[in-house]
């Protein structure tokens, strides 16, 4: 069993029973129209609008991503997976799901908040794009490893969010700081410091996660 057939195999069960993106979905549209309704008429400041950006995100992702390993535990065929696909080749196959699902998820998130307000203004979209694809890399990597640790818990819905929160705390508020670099127009070589966090993270989380992986799935 490949990379690419476990991802074929979680994007068809996720056609049919749509439960994260419908998740995904209306968080981020009652998230939404829950600021619109509380701001009213009155001018939103720029950076504001920046931090309430990556405040959509992070809630709407501990919405949507908990459920990586959960599908296999609720049919009983966590046993199965382990016995056709190595640890690895699971890993990647749901990190690359998450991906696909996260980057789906904040690029929507982008174009609502470039319709619906009008402070909404990136004056470095350069700066902004890359800050998004590692941004968006690292909650992905992030959730799938903290789906993977919760997927046996019975209280899975409050532990993802108890977990998630210290983990993607720091990634949230770098990506807040570069979001509000690029609203200025600051140049990238001005931002370096912030972006090699970024990255830094990114392999951190990637590699803590592809190294502790099969402990965690064959536990």
């Amino acid at each position: 069993m490949t990379i690419i057939s476990v991802f074929k195999k979680d994007w068809q069960s996720e056609l049919r029973t749509r439960y994260a993106i419908n998740a995904l979905a209306m968080f981020i549209l009652v998230t939404i129209s829950v600021i619109l309704f509380s701001v009213g008429q009155e001018k939103v400041s720029e950076h504001l609008t920046g931090g309430l950006f990556w405040v959509v995100i992070f809630f709407s992702a501990m919405s949507g991503l908990s459920r990586a390993f959960v599908s296999e535990e609720e049919r009983g065929t966590t046993l199965t997976l382990q016995l056709i696909a190595a640890p690895s080749t699971i890993y990647f196959g749901k990190l690359f799901f998450n991906l696909v699902l996260v980057f789906i998820m904040n690029i929507s998130i982008v174009i609502l908040f470039y319709l619906l307000f009008e402070s909404y203004i990136i004056l470095n979209v350069s700066l902004f794009l890359l800050s998004l694809f590692l941004g968006s890399t690292g909650i992905a990597v992030s959730s799938t490893l903290i789906a993977a640790i919760i997927a046996k818990a019975n209280t899975k819905g409050t532990l993802y969010p108890v977990l998630s929160f210290p983990i993607l705390l720091p990634l949230i508020l770098t990506l807040m700081e570069l979001t509000k670099f690029a609203m200025d127009g600051d140049l990238i070589s001005d931002s370096y410091a912030e972006l090699m966090v970024l990255v830094s993270y990114d392999v951190i989380m990637a590699t803590a996660g592809y190294m502790l992986f099969d402990f965690i799935w064959k536990d």
